[in-house]
């Protein structure tokens, strides 16, 4: 349960969201109510597969995370579980993804298989790029694609737009996230967006947000939302705004808690796509 962060659940969440945004948009832009069995299925996706993009990463990141003070008591370096079982684990977990992705129609099969690439290459990122949080945004968001096909069937500009936004707002809170381990991260030589922005962070948050925020409301209008989505997005803009603007990047215990803040951010645009849809 540690080694699939079980209990961490916030990194659930914000692999989930991304998917019911997908498929509300996509009921709205074809005139559905949303599946709410889609929706189950979702949720069982992105627990199962949250654990095993988490697993792989902890397998791979074993010798940094002994390295670091706030993963050196993680499974992998402490002992607790061996590489070995930490591998059939992760097989076992992809297994039941590949089985909840094998209830969809074929293009959303093919779509999230594909997202297998992204989950294996993303640990790699932090050893050659100061922007791995780019990569995050690319897998992370993934789900908006496969939530929208699952209803279409086909990818279609609001989906790509959606993704887009998803993509920005990863930058933003996985920033802020990775100021939690900024000291560490510079001390071992692994890198980040916060080392590479550090003090000059905030003003590039406000930036990641407004293109989050604006690419959002692109999605909507492609998508034909009514005024009442650009009403809700505005609340979701204003909670953004806050996390920007208080944040302080030097506090820990801060940075976590405005990073699992995105919470309340996803769960105001998946309002705003159903109140947008009637």
């Amino acid at each position: 349960a540690r080694l699939a962060r079980v209990d961490r659940p916030i990194g659930t969440w914000l692999l989930l969201l991304p998917c019911w945004w997908g498929s509300a948009l996509a009921a709205a832009a074809t005139i559905h109510a949303p599946n709410l069995w889609h929706f189950a299925l979702f949720a069982i996706g992105a627990f199962v597969m949250r654990g095993a993009g988490c697993t792989w990463n902890d397998i791979l990141d074993r010798d940094f995370d002994a390295r670091v003070a706030r993963t050196a008591a993680r499974p992998i370096p402490s002992g607790d579980v061996s590489v070995r079982q930490a591998v059939v684990f992760l097989v076992l977990q992809l297994f039941c993804g590949l089985a909840v992705l094998a209830a969809f129609n074929h293009m959303t099969m093919a779509v999230g298989t594909a997202a297998l690439v992204l989950v294996a290459i993303y640990p790699l990122m932090k050893r050659i790029t100061y922007w791995p949080q780019a990569f995050l945004g690319l897998t992370f968001n993934w789900g908006a694609l496969v939530g929208w096909t699952a209803i279409t069937g086909s990818l279609d500009a609001p989906a790509l737009w959606l993704y887009a936004a998803g993509i920005a707002w990863t930058l933003g809170y996985d920033t802020i996230y990775a100021h939690q381990d900024k000291e560490d991260d510079a001390l071992i030589g692994v890198k980040s967006s916060a080392l590479k922005l550090g003090g000059n962070t905030r003003p590039w948050l406000f930036a990641f947000y407004a293109a989050t925020i604006v690419l959002l409301g692109v999605a909507g209008w492609s998508a034909g939302l009514s005024a009442r989505y650009y009403m809700v997005l505005a609340l979701a803009a204003a909670h953004l705004v806050w996390q920007a603007s208080a944040v302080d990047i030097d506090d820990p215990a801060d940075c976590l808690a405005k990073f699992k803040s995105n919470r309340v951010f996803g769960f105001l645009l998946l309002l705003g796509v159903i109140a947008g849809a009637y």
